[in-house]
């Protein structure tokens, strides 16, 4: 019999870094042994949320700031310790109204928020803007994560960027919170890259002086062809690969190269198509995060 060949990934050194996307802390250290991956270039938040089992607003009118600061800090320090050194990309909450509606207190916190198509809705940084004491919160189990604990090699990412006036606001709240990439070079700000507005002023970005990108391919191919994903009526249109999305990303990478912006991808479509993996590296993407 013909011996299976063996895997030698572990001992392949590439030039695009390779991450993967986590959301579980606890199977960090597993991931991390058995993938040896570069580091997290997607660490979401939600599953935190979800295993404190409330909704922010509803924990916090019940005092409840301190359990959540520890939640989130240790899930963060638990990553970044089986990761160590390689970066942790931690990517702020971003739940949709209709995801939220779902946890207790939901109902009462949530329901005005639900709009007809929850995607494009109250959801991304625009909610840290209103609501900046959760979101403030967040910051400071992340602050806690970097310096009692000493994990530097947590990045922060935020979601779902639509306008610079959103964004400088966002920026403004982490300084005061203790978290200021223009100050601390040791601290890495990234944004995701899902909203058309993001790709056509990526100049403007690049010049507030973030780290990195990420795309997310999924709600960006949403919006550029205007396709709400999860409407099966209109599936057949739906496509990663689109010329229009490919050129979105495209130009993008271009820019953030010019200004020494590393560029990632954490949607879907690297997994799922070998050939988009080589358009992002002939592109110049600097690491991809795909699932373990």
């Amino acid at each position: 019999p013909v011996a299976a060949p063996a895997d030698m990934s572990a001992q392949i050194t590439t030039a695009t870094k390779v991450y993967v996307n986590l959301s579980i802390p606890e199977i960090a250290k597993k991931v991390a042994d058995e993938t040896h991956a570069d580091g997290v270039g997607l660490l979401r938040a939600e599953h935190l949320m979800l295993s404190i089992g409330k909704h922010p607003r509803q924990l916090l009118e019940e005092g409840g700031d301190r359990v959540m600061i520890d939640t989130f800090s240790q899930g963060l320090g638990q990553v970044a310790d089986a990761f160590f050194p390689g970066p942790v990309v931690y990517r702020c909450l971003d739940f949709k109204p209709d995801e939220f509606l779902e946890l207790p207190g939901g109902e009462k916190y949530e329901r005005g928020h639900v709009g007809p198509n929850p995607m494009i809705g109250y959801r991304g940084q625009y909610r840290y803007m209103k609501e900046d004491d959760i979101f403030r919160l967040e910051l400071r189990a992340i602050k806690r994560a970097r310096e009692d604990m000493g994990y530097k090699n947590i990045c922060v990412m935020i979601p779902f960027v639509r306008t610079r006036r959103v964004f400088r606001e966002t920026v403004r709240i982490m300084a005061e919170e203790g978290l200021d990439h223009r100050r601390d070079p040791d601290f890495k700000l990234w944004i995701m890259v899902e909203v058309p507005s993001a790709c056509f002023m990526i100049e403007e970005f690049c010049r507030e002086g973030i780290d990195g990108v990420s795309f997310g391919t999924n709600d960006l191919t949403m919006l550029v062809l205007g396709v709400d994903r999860n409407d099966t009526s209109v599936q057949e249109l739906y496509d990663e690969r689109n010329l229009g999305v490919l050129r979105a990303i495209a130009y993008t990478m271009q820019v953030c190269r010019k200004y020494g912006v590393t560029t990632s991808i954490c949607g879907q479509a690297p997994s799922v198509y070998p050939d988009y993996l080589e358009f992002m590296i002939r592109c110049g993407c600097t690491s991809i995060s795909v699932n373990p």
